[in-house]
């Protein structure tokens, strides 16, 4: 959490533990901390104080510190202003969000008047350690239970020419037998690359007998043939969503790793421009994507962290993934009045 400007120093100390963790250079670590820095300033300066998330990546898909800056405050009415350099609405040089976006290979922003921000942006280290799945991009915010260290949630994606694969898991409870369930099940899943769902959750089960046991589901998107291959156990939400339209996925009871009766494969179409969003039970399901107009049009990390933010429960883990088009060019302004 980000309150007061004494709390700067520590958030770009973050964003620096996770480009050291990926071995990012010299140059690149440099544009970590500014890119931090600039996002906790404008949290103090223009949010009232808020919550930056940041996450080292490595997978099939990028190689990268992602950086979400999340606020509730007074929002923006016309954010693409802000980026250009100058303009400021509180004295100050006005290079914000400009060197942000300078900086950065992937960003964007969702801001609505009284509302609040988030702002998204990744720093990599060369263009080509960046890719996509047929013009797919992924997002994700993942967060232990307030006040434990390990996250008993766990997520993982993995990609072949127009097929991309995604894990959600919830470990039972939070805190460190929690974790151990979720991370067996990230590496069951890394281990079967060619599996289908089905496959690979009875891969999970198998792996998880040695723990307290998951949650989780198994998502995989193929974008040539227009379809999602949908396979869960247990309290992990899925959802489709298509312009106005909402599909729910769905799940079945049992516990992964001891009592998974039913693991059944389901199908749905998947139209061009779609969201996949998947989510343990850390996010309440009362939202709809028709009470935040654009969201949808926005990256898949900014459309993660507005759910996480408008829909934590905090008392458990709390993880959502979503996975829709790949938004690396400049953004257009999307604010909703």
């Amino acid at each position: 959490m980000v309150h007061e400007g004494s709390q700067v120093a520590q958030a770009r100390r973050a964003a620096l533990a996770c480009a050291t963790e990926l071995r990012l250079d010299a140059e690149t670590q440099g544009k970590v901390a500014l890119v931090a820095t600039e996002l906790a300033t404008n949290l103090v300066k223009h949010g009232g104080g808020g919550e930056l998330v940041v996450g080292a990546r490595r997978d099939d898909l990028t190689t990268a510190v992602d950086l979400l800056a999340l606020d509730s405050g007074r929002g923006m009415a016309d954010w693409s202003r802000c980026l250009d350099d100058g303009y400021s609405t509180s004295g100050s040089p006005g290079t914000g969000l400009g060197a942000i976006r300078r900086a950065s290979e992937a960003f964007d922003v969702y801001s609505r008047p009284s509302k609040g921000t988030v702002v998204f942006a990744r720093v990599a280290g060369r263009p080509e350690s960046s890719r996509s799945v047929d013009e797919l991009d992924l997002g994700v915010v993942s967060v232990p239970y307030p006040g434990e260290i390990e996250c008993g949630d766990g997520w993982a994606v993995m990609s072949r020419p127009t097929v991309l694969r995604l894990l959600v898991v919830d470990g039972l409870g939070h805190g460190v037998f929690a974790a151990e369930a979720a991370r067996a099940a990230v590496a069951a899943f890394q281990l079967g690359r060619d599996d289908t769902p089905t496959a690979s959750m009875a891969r999970i089960h198998d792996g998880l007998r040695h723990t307290r046991g998951a949650a989780a589901a198994v998502g995989e998107v193929d974008s040539s043939g227009g379809v999602v291959t949908f396979c869960g156990v247990g309290n992990i939400a899925g959802l489709i969503a298509s312009g106005g339209d909402e599909r729910h996925l769905v799940t079945h009871n049992g516990t992964v790793g001891h009592e998974a009766r039913r693991m059944q494969l389901f199908t749905y179409p998947w139209p061009k421009g779609s969201m996949l969003l998947l989510h343990s039970d850390g996010l309440a399901t009362h939202w709809r994507s028709g009470d935040y107009p654009g969201l949808l049009t926005c990256h898949p990390a900014v459309v993660a962290a507005v759910l996480y933010r408008d829909f934590r429960r905090r008392r458990d883990d709390a993880t959502v993934v979503v996975v829709g088009p790949n938004r690396h060019a400049t953004p257009v302004d999307r604010s909703a009045p």
